[in-house]
């Protein structure tokens, strides 16, 4: 047994992880060049090295929580190549305007056809809110629900979405609630299919930059795109928001956040599904958006993430009978990887889900959040 070996066994052991052992959670080794790759490259080696198929493992998502548990991902993740890829990060403006279409190429633009078989009908790619639901139809449409409680909306409000999918938000707010809708995506995919969705609704699905807008708004909601903008802008973001939303409007804003202090990234997730994406801590989030709004509302339903993530991966390899004629195995493992690491990291509250409710100069007599109304009946 080699000592590189040794070593990882012993670090592993805290998280109750073993090499080729029996548990669901346990890694079983194909090439003991694994052990220096992943001190070469941290998480992008281990990452890398499942997709190639150098190890394997029954349950990822709780191997994954394990190790967050217990401080076990910084001890891999702490290397050279680690420290150098975040001094770059953070001088760099990563998701500078001419860089802004990426995400989309790399990503969001891969197929809808994975997406369409992935997400609920509606085809909702963020969190859904699980208090009451028992599926994920139920709870994306829960989730609906409660932002459109939350912004307060009223029939003939026109609403800017910022980060508008494939439509199933805008569709569902001027289906259901009367209101004009103004959607924006960085992807041609989500645009096209969201035109289509939202044919013969008062619905404008835009291809552009958060950045490029202009207009008057009653509301603006932005649910899984503040994670795109990057720390270097986000006052320009907000303060971009602010001038589009007319005084006494509300700003809906649904992100991923980071469980601890420090903007949060990865190499593997960077490299391989979202480019140039961070996860913003909670101080940088207050106060970039409080120098522009009034903070009304701040959620917190991030362990929602872990159903909702699980149940895109039972979809996702559900239809791979379907899928596979398109996509490489190196791409499923990829993918499923991508699934499975996620779903561990808001199991083990490492991540959260925010919802903040802000206002364009404070709300006359206060903000009464929807759901302290229901649990008050």
């Amino acid at each position: 047994m080699s000592s590189l070996r040794k070593h990882f066994e012993q670090i592993l052991e805290p998280a109750g992880i073993q090499i080729n052992g029996s548990n669901p959670w346990d890694i079983t080794v194909h090439n003991e060049q694994l052990f220096s790759r992943i001190s070469r490259d941290g998480t992008l080696g281990l990452g890398e090295a499942y997709m190639d198929g150098w190890w394997d493992c029954e349950s990822i998502d709780e191997m994954i929580t394990r190790s967050f548990r217990t401080g076990l991902e910084d001890k891999i993740r702490s290397n050279l190549k680690f420290f150098i890829y975040l001094i770059g990060f953070r001088l760099m403006n990563r998701q500078s305007e001419s860089r802004a279409f990426q995400v989309a190429e790399q990503h969001y633009d891969i197929g809808n056809d994975i997406f369409e078989r992935m997400l609920d009908k509606h085809m909702n790619y963020s969190c859904g809110f699980w208090e009451s639901a028992n599926c994920l139809e139920d709870a994306q449409i829960a989730k609906m629900e409660m932002i459109c409680e939350k912004l307060q909306l009223e029939r003939g409000m026109k609403v800017l979405e910022i980060g508008s999918g494939w439509g199933a938000l805008a569709r569902w707010m001027s289906q259901r609630y009367g209101v004009s809708v103004t959607g924006v995506t960085v992807s041609k995919e989500q645009a096209k299919l969201a035109r289509s969705r939202c044919a013969g609704l008062p619905v404008s699905i835009e291809l552009a930059d958060y950045r490029t807008l202009n207009g008057e708004y009653d509301r603006i909601v932005s649910v899984g795109m503040f994670e795109h903008v990057g720390q270097k802008n986000y006052r320009t973001y907000f303060a971009k928001a602010r001038s589009l939303l007319k005084d006494q409007g509300l700003f809906l804003l649904h992100t991923i956040g980071a469980g601890r202090e420090g903007f949060a990234t990865d190499r593997w997730i960077e490299k391989y599904i979202f480019p140039n994406g961070v996860l913003p801590p909670a101080d940088a989030l207050a106060k970039n958006a409080g120098e522009f709004f009034t903070i009304e509302d701040w959620h917190n339903f991030g362990a929602d993430y872990d159903p909702t993530l699980m149940a895109w991966y039972k979809n996702f390899n559900r239809s791979w009978i379907d899928l596979k004629a398109s996509y490489s195995d190196r791409f499923k493992r990829m993918f499923d990887y991508y699934l499975l690491v996620s779903a561990g990291s808001f199991r083990s509250r490492e991540n959260h889900l925010w919802q903040l409710v802000l206002s364009a100069g404070g709300i006359a007599g206060g903000y009464r959040p929807s759901r302290w109304s229901a649990s008050a009946e």
